[in-house]
């Protein structure tokens, strides 16, 4: 029997957020509704990662900032392993290393753990950084224990036991009190375990069986935006992450579930083993994780917001793939621009494309800002320096690469000191006179020569 006719990812992970809030499952913060929900219990299903062999074995890994896994990213500080934590929304670049100061308290590395320990207490990891993650732990909403664990209820009974919500029968929001029940209606996304825990009601004759085995599976579904799993596919084309590189999730047990087999794409992840505050969960997942960025998903849209995924598509593009968007034009392998689109705007005039750095260190040098920028995905196509006024200048393509530089660069420290990062766009040419233009970063992005 096939589950119900219908369900979507957006069904499964609407229903574990109304379920966990109506149970009181949840946990600071709240209302967990389009979030990865933390839980009560999250802390203990956390220490249950001490027992995984690959836990015990990893130097590097690479924990989701989600609330649920504080506990995991508290255990890799403690256990003095390499801690990544990724940026919110990617927009500042890939990863942060947390770095607790030396002689760290057990206070201080808890305050490492969580959000702002990760604003405080990081740096960033830039592209060519050498990365080589062994374990990779990530949140979820949902996630299956088995592709072959597919169980469905049959009721011999007329009308359900009391109602959604009773003490006897908890199958919401697919019971309603005395309403007719067919099978149809309650093949939903159970596990065998889960349906007899939750109807127990002695009005009821009930049957749980399994369909033909499959491979076995197990995906999970997040709260939407796919940052999970294209952390993931970026972490392979940097090299950092292998098929063998073992995947974890900490999740309640209620939010173990059956997700039917067509809801898989290609770029969804997989995990190796799910960890909950009673059970340790090896799935023994057979199905390949994804191999790389499907550039065939990634919008314009989600390209500007993400230097560093712009940064990682140039690479790809000059390695000959097919770097072709979702919403964008083909472009030839190995097209670049033409040595008129490469030519630098003259000397003397500050474009709108243009930002100007200021309050840079007074022994800085442009090597140690260039390496920086370069971390964090920023890469203008000139660089201006004027270290003896404590500023530079970089110049974009564009008005819209200007402003998202601005907004990777907020809060950017160099040194011992936070830069001002703003717009040149009232700049007076003559600020240029004094300063020197360097070559593009390394990793500058080439524009697309039309056809």
């Amino acid at each position: 029997m096939e589950p119900r006719a219908g369900v979507s990812k957006q069904d499964i992970r609407e229903w574990i957020w109304d379920y966990m809030e109506s149970q009181n499952l949840a946990d600071f913060p709240r209302p967990v509704h389009h979030r990865i929900p933390n839980f009560k219990g999250s802390y203990l299903a956390c220490q249950n990662i001490r027992d995984l062999e690959v836990f015990a074995r990893t130097q590097e890994l690479k924990v989701d900032p989600d609330k649920p896994l504080e506990g995991v990213r508290l255990l890799a500080l403690q256990s003095k392993k390499t801690l990544l934590v990724p940026t919110p929304r990617l927009r500042t670049g890939l990863f942060n290393k947390i770095t607790p100061p030396p002689g760290a308290t057990k206070d201080i590395l808890r305050k490492c753990a969580t959000s702002q320990g990760v604003r405080n207490y990081s740096t960033p990891v830039g592209l060519d950084s050498k990365v080589l993650v062994d374990l990779v732990v990530v949140g979820s909403v949902a996630v299956s224990e088995k592709g072959s664990a597919w169980c469905c209820l049959v009721l011999s009974g007329t009308s359900c036991c009391s109602g959604a919500g009773s003490a006897h029968c908890r199958l919401e929001p697919v019971c309603v009190a005395g309403a007719p029940v067919t099978r149809k209606a309650l093949s939903f996304f159970f596990s065998r375990q889960e349906i007899v825990r939750r109807c127990s009601s002695p009005d009821l004759s009930l049957e749980v069986y399994q369909p033909k085995p499959r491979s076995s599976f197990s995906w999970r579904v997040g709260k939407g935006e796919g940052y999970a799993d294209l952390e993931y596919a970026m972490m392979v084309s940097m090299g950092a992450v292998s098929q063998g590189t073992p995947v974890v999730t900490i999740v309640h047990d209620c939010q173990v579930v059956d997700i039917p087999e067509a809801l898989l794409e290609d770029h969804d992840l997989t995990v190796d083993y799910i960890l909950t505050p009673t059970r340790v969960i090896t799935t023994g997942c057979e199905r390949p994780k994804p191999a790389g960025i499907a550039w065939s998903k990634i919008s314009c849209e989600m390209l500007g917001k993400m230097p560093i995924l712009r940064s990682l598509r140039h690479r790809e593009e000059q390695a000959g793939k097919d770097v072709t968007l979702q919403d964008g034009p083909r472009s030839p392998p190995g097209a670049t621009r033409s040595p008129r689109d490469l030519a630098p705007p003259e000397l003397g005039s500050v474009p709108p494309s243009s930002v100007q750095i200021g309050n840079l260190p007074r022994d800085a040098r442009v090597s140690e800002l260039k390496r920086a920028l370069s971390a964090l995905g920023v890469a203008p196509s000139r660089l201006t320096w004027q270290g003896p006024q404590h500023r530079a200048f970089l110049h974009f393509r564009d008005p819209a690469e200007a402003q998202q530089a601005i907004a990777c660069l907020q809060g950017f420290r160099l040194g011992a000191n936070t830069v001002r990062v703003v717009l040149a766009r009232q700049q007076r040419a003559s600020d240029l006179v004094g300063g020197h233009t360097t070559e593009p970063l390394p990793d500058h992005r080439l524009a697309i020569a039309g056809p």
